[in-house]
């Protein structure tokens, strides 16, 4: 199985920083942002990896990382052809280098404690569709919501935002794919923000009763705003100093 991190996008809530500086490579730790992703990624026994990002950023992850030599991986690139098109968009960049298996994605800006391997496992056992994982959050409105039926154990539907959130559960940037996603991305529009959501594509999956999905049990953030940057750098602080980080 491959894997592919999406390390583009604006960064516009990070900014100043992010005018000149891609917010993956700002460091959450000891190490930039995107080594987290990439060792998530390694430790899940997936060592094949292409990290999709901005043309005016290409450069920079190539001289940080190379081709993945120093992390025990295999680096693969490739440049989002619509800048800020949204995460359907730069999936599609990855089409020729995932092929028919089945992949995971991860949001680059995605920082979390549990090993992907139990959930990844779970995924190989399905054999068809796409598997999400959730985190229950203080404040849904901010994210993706599955609306769920916990009697059956499904999400019924996800709705980006919403203002009466169904659930206090939130999709994380951690999204698991066969190779059927590529056909479903050609069929969504984009959306009022101009990009083509990725919720779209999951709701497209929950109609052929296709998706399913695990909770993560272990702390996780989105370290896309000043807040959660310098809440991601303490978790992983913490964790530095009681155990292996890598």
């Amino acid at each position: 199985m491959k894997g592919v991190i999406l390390a583009g996008g604006t960064g516009t809530r990070l900014q100043p920083f992010t005018t000149i500086l891609n917010k993956h490579l700002l460091p959450v730790g000891p190490y930039p942002m995107i080594h987290w992703p990439i060792l998530r990624l390694r430790n899940a026994g997936i060592d094949e990896i292409m990290i999709i990002t901005n043309k005016d950023d290409l450069s920079s992850f190539i001289k940080l990382l190379g081709h993945g030599e120093e992390l025990n991986v295999k680096l693969h690139y490739k440049v989002q052809k619509n800048k800020g098109g949204g995460i359907a968009d730069a999936l599609v960049s990855a089409k020729s280098f995932i092929g028919t298996g089945k992949f995971v994605v991860l949001l680059g800006d995605n920082i979390f404690e549990d090993s992907l391997l139990p959930y990844i496992e779970d995924f190989k056992e399905q054999k068809i569709g796409a598997r999400i994982l959730l985190k229950e959050v203080k404040d849904p409105t901010r994210y993706g919501v599955p609306d769920m039926d916990t009697i059956n154990n499904r999400v019924v539907s996800i709705i980006e935002k919403p203002h009466n959130p169904p659930s206090t559960y939130c999709v994380t940037g951690i999204y698991m794919y066969d190779h059927q996603v590529f056909t479903m991305i050609e069929t969504i529009h984009p959306s009022s923000r101009n990009e083509l959501e990725i919720t779209d594509v999951n709701n497209l999956y929950i109609k052929n009763n296709q998706l399913q999905y695990n909770i993560l049990a272990g702390w996780w953030i989105d370290a896309g705003t000043h807040d959660s940057l310098y809440k991601a750098f303490q978790y992983i602080n913490e964790k530095a100093n009681g155990e292996e980080i890598n």
